[in-house]
């Protein structure tokens, strides 16, 4: 076999592992809409930014964004699992240093029903700190602000507000169903 063949097969079969990971998180956003139209009930500015992921080998985000998933990346090693790191980037304050940096890995093996989950990190002073973690759904970047950061909405329902440390899921979970067992 050609190293033309064997690259052809490697990009088909993270086409088809892309496309499964599409269809799932299409799926599920499509769920999780109907379970939080019925539930949640706020309007959202039209002029929210999505956030566009894609890949960018050997660029600095893609570069610090496997630095801050490099035990995933290790652990996919491990069991021959080679994730595409897909990375997009937004400003979420006012301060000229405080840029956010969307990491999301593609793999069968990282990937679940839900589809592909998300981080978000915020570069402050040179260093990175998770400010939202494994989130699944498209993210956008509001106009809206609490405590000088942009609020964010995963999906078409889910706000996110910062609360001065991290980002906090404005979605109230739904109440445990009460148990009935023997007293």
């Amino acid at each position: 076999m050609t190293i033309q063949q064997i690259l052809s097969r490697t990009r088909l079969r993270h086409l088809a592992l892309l496309t499964v990971s599409v269809l799932s998180v299409a799926a599920t956003v499509s769920a999780a809409t109907t379970h939080h139209r019925a539930t949640h009930h706020t309007q959202h500015p039209s002029a929210a930014a999505p956030v566009i992921l894609s890949a960018h080998p050997g660029t600095q985000l893609d570069i610090d964004a496997r630095k801050l998933n490099s035990d995933d990346l290790e652990d996919a090693a491990k069991h021959h699992d080679h994730p595409v790191v897909l990375v997009g980037s937004a400003p979420l304050s006012s301060g000229k240093n405080d840029e956010a940096l969307f990491v999301q890995l593609q793999s069968a093996r990282l990937c679940g029903s839900a589809g592909c989950t998300t981080s978000v990190y915020l570069r402050h002073n040179d260093s990175w700190n998770t400010v939202l973690d494994s989130v699944n759904g498209d993210i956008s970047v509001l106009p809206t602000r609490h405590k000088g950061m942009h609020d964010l909405l995963v999906g078409k329902n889910d706000k996110w507000i910062w609360d001065g440390n991290e980002y906090q899921d404005t979605l109230s979970a739904p109440p445990m169903p009460k148990m009935n067992g023997p007293n």
